[in-house]
């Protein structure tokens, strides 16, 4: 049972830490302290319902309907490209310091509807979810400690973004930072666009 839970933290722990465009976009919130902790949660729920719908045979589904997979795939370059030039743009131009009470605050429901677009409009998000992590799950002696462990990972890693990003909000509110942190996200979602439109699935 340790095992398998063990295994399920490393492996999921190993694949979300990467970059992506769920990471930026909750780190960025976070930073902003824009409803950063239900973004955060919202992305824990989703990584623990597909973890969980992967190891019960949603991925065999998934592989038996290539077509939605490839028009996830345009839905999520389209979107991704549209974050990638708003972030760019906002580096180019600028924006005043993000202290509490001087900015305006986006709606949580807008908030909340671009995670779970960025969340779900990704197939990299699917592939690992459904079929990646439930492969290695499948090995295990204990498959529901593995899910759980899985579930630990990106629980503890969306959690710490939020944290740390919110922790880093006060050095990060000049002018200047948001500007290289807004070049970064832009460069972030473009290649990930470019990835999944050049190199498909």
């Amino acid at each position: 049972m340790l095992e398998s839970y063990l295994t399920g933290l490393v492996v999921c722990g190993g694949i979300i830490v990467a970059i992506g465009a769920q990471n930026a976009y909750v780190l960025s919130q976070a930073i902003r302290r824009e409803h950063h902790w239900w973004s955060a949660g919202l992305c824990m729920a989703s990584d623990v319902i597909l973890f969980t719908l992967g190891m019960f045979g949603v991925s065999a589904a998934l592989m038996a309907m290539p077509q939605a997979l490839a028009l996830l795939r345009w839905l999520g370059v389209v979107f991704l490209g549209w974050l990638a030039l708003q972030a760019l743009v906002r580096a180019g131009r600028g924006r005043a310091a993000l202290e509490a009470g001087e900015v305006t605050r986006r709606s949580l429901k807008g908030v909340l509807f671009t995670t779970l677009a960025v969340t779900l409009l990704n197939p990299q998000v699917y592939l690992d979810t459904l079929l990646l992590i439930p492969a290695v799950g499948a090995q295990q002696d204990d498959a529901p400690s593995f899910v759980a462990g899985a579930s630990s990972a990106s629980i503890l890693w969306f959690g710490a973004l939020a944290w740390g990003g919110s922790a880093l909000a006060p050095i990060l509110s000049r002018p200047m930072a948001w500007r290289v942190i807004d070049a970064l996200i832009g460069v972030i979602m473009a290649v990930i666009a470019i990835q999944l439109a050049v190199g498909g699935l």
